[in-house]
């Protein structure tokens, strides 16, 4: 369903969008810790490390897809917000010409340094090879990924985060049933989980595809919007790049963090590996947070509707304030648990030390708890000013979380071992978060004091098209 975000109470449109979202999130994170939980119980825990080893490699390329998608939708939401129907057709062309010839040129590459960039991260020997072939046949889904994510941004960028979730919800369930099948009655070790994802995402991109077509007339392209303009892929690039940038500097931050904890040996990375899932599980509600208030800021900044923006983004902070305050205790209780979760713990005869494991994996837990409110603040800032369309600052915090990830993973894990690794991303998140907060300031500040009759101007067409007589 099409949703005007520049109309009607900003706290109920955000939650109401943001719902979709979290559920959406919350069920792939609970297929990719199903997922990791199958690898470990009915493979090995060295085929979970070998997975949790390699996978940040394989995020440095994917996350540059999200954010170059990320990035492009953000013009389609903005030309919805402005009502130019003409406008979010051409977008949605250039859009999936930039994304093809990405996601192209990444499988590429990626399929002719992937064993370097494995030796590069100082993977086990014993974990080379399953780690791999589980690289290997994630290579080839590249393609279908982004494209699953540039349809579901199509959507969302019209307002609507539940069809994406239906979506979302199909490819996983089909995903964790194909793993299971593979790895039982197939007997493919680690590359039944790659498997699986080929599979569901090309499924999924196809229907999703076939019902954008014939639900969302606005989306469909005929004749006269399939014309390349260098001025539209320009600004549409002005946007995608800087945001494919961020998301890779945040990803080889964390490959970064994965190469030093890959240094400690098997139990190390899968205790890490285990604790990582179990975050990005609990963080859920801070990240649909903040993909809701970019769409619901894109749509109003192209609407001009600057003091609506800063209404959302006031609710969007104490959202933000409450959730980091409840999963700061909810997943300190539990974390023991959760991370038991992955291994078997009826089985610690074998060369795997199952209480270390837990132990390291709830450690972690327990020191990011403390940082989830600036995690809160990327999220809800950073999401807000590229909504605006300005794309330096959030590259900048990227940047700043990549030279502080770097600064933990390297000097603190040389001081005080493995630990050290666990204070890398929270320090992070601090850092970055002060920033984008601070950045935020600045751009409303500027924006209000320049060009004051725009942003009235679009505060008396809002005005008429809530007041406007029904026929």
């Amino acid at each position: 369903m099409i949703n005007d975000l520049t109309v009607g109470h900003p706290l109920k449109l955000i939650i109401k969008f943001a719902i979709p979202i979290l559920l959406g999130n919350l069920f792939l994170q609970l297929y990719q810790i199903s997922d990791m939980i199958i690898v470990g119980h009915l493979i090995s825990v060295n085929a979970l490390a070998a997975i949790g080893a390699s996978a940040p490699i394989y995020m440095v390329f994917l996350m540059i897809a999200f954010g170059f998608t990320g990035g492009l939708t953000v013009i389609t939401a903005q030309r919805f917000g402005a009502h130019d129907d003409d406008g979010v057709r051409s977008s949605v062309f250039h859009c999936l010409l930039a994304a093809l010839a990405l996601s192209v040129i990444l499988t590429t590459g990626l399929i002719v340094f992937l064993e370097p960039l494995l030796h590069l991260t100082n993977i086990p020997p014993e974990l080379f090879e399953d780690a791999y072939d589980f690289m290997y046949v994630m290579c080839l889904s590249t393609v279908m990924i982004v494209l699953f994510n540039l349809l579901s941004g199509f959507i969302r960028a019209l307002g609507d985060s539940k069809t994406p979730l239906y979506f979302l919800i199909f490819c996983s369930l089909i995903n964790i049933a194909l793993n299971f099948m593979f790895i039982n009655y197939c007997g493919w070790g680690v590359v039944s989980s790659a498997m699986g994802t080929l599979v569901s995402n090309s499924l999924a991109v196809a229907i999703c595809f076939v019902y954008m077509w014939y639900r969302y007339p606005l989306l469909r392209l005929s004749k006269e919007y399939i014309a390349y303009d260098t001025k539209v892929m320009k600004a549409h690039l002005r946007l995608a790049v800087p945001m494919a940038l961020q998301f890779s500097i945040l990803s080889f931050s964390i490959m970064i963090i994965q190469s030093v904890c890959n240094s400690f040996g098997p139990d190390v990375i899968a205790a890490i590996a285990a604790a990582v899932r179990i975050e990005q599980f609990a963080t859920q509600p801070l990240l649909a947070l903040g993909l809701s208030m970019a769409t619901y800021t894109a749509q109003n900044w192209g609407a001009h509707l600057l003091s609506r923006i800063r209404k959302g983004v006031k609710y969007a902070f104490w959202i933000s304030t409450t959730v980091s305050v409840c999963g700061f205790f909810v997943i300190r209780a539990i974390s023991a648990d959760m991370i038991a979760m992955f291994v078997d713990t009826g089985n610690n005869s074998g060369e795997n030390d199952i209480a270390l494991i837990i132990d390291i994996g709830q450690q972690y837990l327990i020191i990011s708890t403390m940082f989830y409110f600036f995690l809160g603040l990327i999220f809800v800032f950073r999401n807000t000013i590229q909504g605006m369309g300005k794309p330096v600052l959030p590259l900048m915090s990227s940047i700043t979380e990549l030279c502080v990830r770097a600064f933990g993973a390297i000097y603190l894990a040389r001081v005080i071992g493995y630990r050290g690794i666990m204070y890398a991303g929270p320090l992070a998140w601090f850092a970055a978060g002060i920033l984008v907060l601070c950045g935020y300031l600045y751009y409303i500040h500027k924006f209000s004091k320049s060009n004051p009759f725009v942003w009235k101007m679009g505060e008396v067409r809002q005005y008429l098209r809530e007041n406007s007589p029904v026929d």
